[in-house]
């Protein structure tokens, strides 16, 4: 439930599907497994894990989605050294080459035959879609998996204008001037790790944990020219977090007092505390996307469409 990472998207227009039909939307893209012949499965699944019933979850007009995916896992080398074996084998039987088609054909051959033995990995993203905001927020590290949890979302509802969040002045401009300064307009507080890189091709790139980023030491990777791509930084005591200069958020931790404004919900009901634990952290990421906003100053206004 509690997002650990923060891959942004804007809306180009304004996110006016209501719960119903996102449910009905969803409904046709619905994650199944995978059959004997499946190399991979994706689709929507409940959006509060195996105790919810629905696909949307939704509160405040803000609404939650989650995606499943599975996949067989044939290792490359597993294959490889069947193909091999079977080309070899046609070889000294029919002295001859095996053709390029040839190896595609059997490779194809073998991993129809390996499939139905193959182990299978599940994983699953969520997203936030916030239209207060004009935002999706994604629970991912990856840029290719929320990639992709948009695209099926895209595919369901027809069409998705949105485009990766941006900001007309560089982050790493940014986080720079912070370190620089010794400290972050609040309600930032810098915290004990950085990574510095050069913007030459020629550079390295330098990185410090548990360590008083205002020394020499680090002041001095600046003066010879690099720049602040990741920031570990707190948001108003309730957020720990690493900012990157992709605009991405990474390693979210929400403070355990924070997260025990819930506790008079307690446990009896899980559901009901899912829903409590849902719209506290939609509040607060709210708060927190404003700040960095305001914090980081204008929104890029430069970018392409997309449908």
């Amino acid at each position: 439930m509690w997002f650990k990472n923060l891959t942004l998207y804007r809306f180009n227009k304004p996110f006016t599907t209501d719960t119903e039909t996102l449910e009905t939307a969803l409904a046709d893209f619905t994650f199944s497994p995978c059959s004997s012949q499946d190399i991979s499965k994706f689709g929507f699944s409940n959006a509060l894990g195996k105790k919810g019933q629905a696909l949307v979850h939704s509160a405040e007009n803000r609404h939650l989605i989650c995606v499943t995916k599975e996949e067989k896992i044939l290792p490359s080398q597993v294959i490889k050294e069947a193909l091999d074996e079977k080309v070899a084998e046609i070889e000294d039987q029919e002295s001859r080459k095996v053709t390029k088609k040839e190896k595609d054909n059997i490779k194809d051959e073998i991993t129809t035959t390996l499939l139905p033995r193959a182990f299978s990995r599940r994983s699953q993203t969520r997203a936030l879609i916030m239209p207060e905001l004009e935002m999706i927020l994604v629970d991912s590290s990856s840029a290719t998996k929320a990639e992709e949890l948009l695209a099926l979302l895209r595919k369901a509802i027809g069409s998705l204008p949105v485009i990766p969040l941006s900001y007309a002045t560089p982050i790493e401009l940014t986080l720079t001037q912070w370190l620089q300064a010794g400290e972050a307009p609040a309600p930032f507080e810098m915290q004990d790790e950085a990574e510095l890189k050069s913007e030459s091709d020629e550079g390295g790139i330098v990185r410090f944990k548990q360590q008083v980023l205002q020394e020499d030491e680090v002041l001095a990777h600046i003066a010879t020219g690099k720049q602040v791509h990741k920031l570990a930084l707190h948001f108003a005591q309730s957020i720990a977090f690493v900012m990157q200069s992709d605009a991405s958020v990474k390693r979210i931790k929400f403070s355990e007092e924070f997260r025990a404004g819930n506790d008079e919900v307690g446990t009896e009901d899980p559901i009901a505390r899912l829903d409590a634990d849902f719209a506290l952290m939609g509040s607060e990421l709210v708060a927190f996307i404003n700040a960095l906003n305001q914090a980081f100053g204008h929104l890029n206004k430069v970018y392409k469409d997309i449908i």
